[in-house]
């Protein structure tokens, strides 16, 4: 992006070294990613209130809803006027929400543990559960799904220039918030911990009800951010002469519906996300970009030590893949048929 202004999204650099093969490879990846990462966020949301309220049920058109799909459904409205959005700085700023909220729920798990009597007292019978390390590491890899939004925050930066710093940054307050979780989140639940360490803590503490609350808002906060290059892609698909805003609108809103209705047929949040991690996050974040890399770069045509790390981490990003994407998937399977 640095050498060539033209090229403003990750499908533009997926055509630049693979062309239009590479092109539909990229979007189809990164499309496919983040809708289901959003879809996660609702599966996320609709968990927490249900643990907080409890069952609630609201009629539309004579069908009942009830349970943790009101909330999906509730949530999915709140969220809808932040994906009708086009400021890319108005975005920035909800989304920054999202970081003090991560800053603020880690603060409350350890208050829990620490000032609410919880303790790091958990039965840890094992250091390492060898058959849990496929979804372990999925979910690990499901952390840096936002790779492919990468582009477009470059895009819409005021000083590109520092694009770079604000990645490091990025990156080390990120691992270090993940990494800070998982210990915590061991320390005190062992192996019962649940795939969202809000719905382990006792509900009747205020510093448990920050901690889930705070959980509500990052799903709020991200979803129009990271919906954005899906909406793109088919809003460019429009005819010129058509009325964009309209129909910009009607697309935007149908994509929530339909991560209303994947939210509400696939509601295991761990385990969907754990797919997308294996699947979808590895390729998108990983694979693909050393890939794109080798190519443009010409790097791959010169045996040397960058093209074995290189090569490294691609042969690794396709062990996970094909081992995490197995493991979920039967994990799924098994739990919708239970």
């Amino acid at each position: 992006m640095d050498i060539d202004p033209t090229i403003t999204s990750y499908p533009d650099i997926g055509e630049r070294a693979f062309g239009k093969c590479g092109r539909m490879l990229v979007s189809t990846t990164m499309n496919v990613e983040l809708y289901m990462v959003v879809t996660g966020f609702l599966i996320l949301e609709g968990d927490n209130l249900q643990n907080l309220f409890g069952d609630i049920e609201f009629q539309i058109f004579g069908v009942t809803i009830g349970g943790k799909q009101s909330f999906v459904v509730i949530i999915s409205l709140i969220i809808l006027p932040t994906v009708w959005l086009n400021n890319m700085s108005i975005l920035s700023y909800i989304s920054a929400s999202g970081v003090v909220a991560s800053i603020v729920l880690l603060g409350s798990i350890l208050w829990v543990a620490v000032f609410d009597g919880l303790g790091f007292q958990a039965n840890r019978t094992q250091f390492v559960n060898w058959k849990g390390m496929p979804t372990a590491v999925s979910l690990y890899a499901f952390c840096y799904c936002a790779h492919p939004v990468f582009p477009t925050l470059y895009t819409s930066m005021i000083n590109p220039k520092k694009f770079s710093k604000v990645m490091y940054v990025c990156f080390l307050l990120c691992t270090i918030s993940y990494a800070s979780m998982a210990i915590v989140g061991y320390l005190m639940f062992g192996p019962t911990v649940l795939s969202q360490i809000t719905l382990n803590l006792p509900t009747n503490k205020i510093s448990s009800k920050v901690a889930i609350y705070t959980t509500l808002v990052n799903p709020i906060a991200k979803y129009g951010l990271m919906i954005k290059p899906l909406v793109n892609s088919f809003e460019n698909q429009l005819p010129i002469n058509f009325n964009k805003r309209l129909f910009s609108i009607l697309i935007r809103t149908a994509i929530v519906i339909s991560t209303i209705i994947v939210a509400l047929a696939i509601p295991f949040f761990g385990y969907l996300m754990s797919l997308v991690g294996a699947f979808l996050s590895i390729t998108a974040s990983t694979i693909l970009p050393c890939l794109c890399f080798l190519r443009i770069s010409g790097d791959y045509r010169t045996l040397g030590f960058e093209l074995v790390v290189i090569l490294g981490i691609v042969i690794m990003g396709i062990a996970i893949m094909i081992v995490g994407t197995y493991t979920s998937v039967v994990e799924i399977i098994g739990h919708l048929y239970i």
